[in-house]
């Protein structure tokens, strides 16, 4: 079996996520994250792709590939909300469905939280942020131990519906509880 881990995009890698995340003019995965923003762009060719905003992105030092032995099947983010503040918000995107429901995205998420606490050790908290409805992010998060910390009503307007925002974090000694509770006995 192979195995989920963590690493940075070369361009074969991006070649494949074009394929499996950007060809298809209504990809599912678009669906789920943030959808209401309707900021999703198609690319006819690999070229076009390399050409728009997804590709550097991509190869940025705080964008990881998810991979199943060598096959791309998603990505990790992070960003700054206030780096001067040091708040620090985590994203997530699984292009391939054929890997949802399967605890990847947990999996995925574990990781990146555990490398981000371990390069940035001034770092206290962690926040992830979504939408109500996506339940399996939701419930990833509470998985991973992180607490709902807000939750904006009604602010995501889609498809005639009002979702909630909804904000998660996790502090370093809260995740090295869970991680230790997790890994323990």
């Amino acid at each position: 079996m192979n195995k989920l881990h963590l690493k940075p995009f070369t361009e074969g890698d991006l070649k494949q996520i074009w394929e499996i995340g950007f060809r298809a003019a209504d990809p599912e995965w678009k669906k789920w994250d943030a959808p209401y923003f309707d900021d999703y762009q198609t690319f006819d060719s690999f070229e076009a792709f390399k050409e728009g905003n997804e590709y550097p992105f991509l190869r940025l030092p705080r964008a990881q590939g998810i991979f199943i032995g060598e096959k791309p099947i998603g990505m990790l983010s992070y960003y700054w909300e206030n780096e001067k503040t040091r708040w620090l918000e985590i994203g997530i995107i699984i292009y391939d469905p054929a890997y949802w429901n399967g605890g990847y995205g947990t999996q995925a998420l574990t990781l990146w939280i555990e490398h981000i606490f371990a390069t940035m050790p001034e770092l206290e908290h962690i926040g992830l942020t979504t939408w109500s409805g996506n339940k399996r992010m939701m419930r990833a998060a509470e998985k991973l131990g992180m607490t709902k910390e807000a939750q904006i009503r009604k602010v995501r307007y889609w498809q005639g519906v009002y979702y909630d925002s909804v904000k998660y974090g996790i502090l370093r000694e809260e995740w090295e509880t869970h991680t230790n509770k997790n890994y323990s006995g």
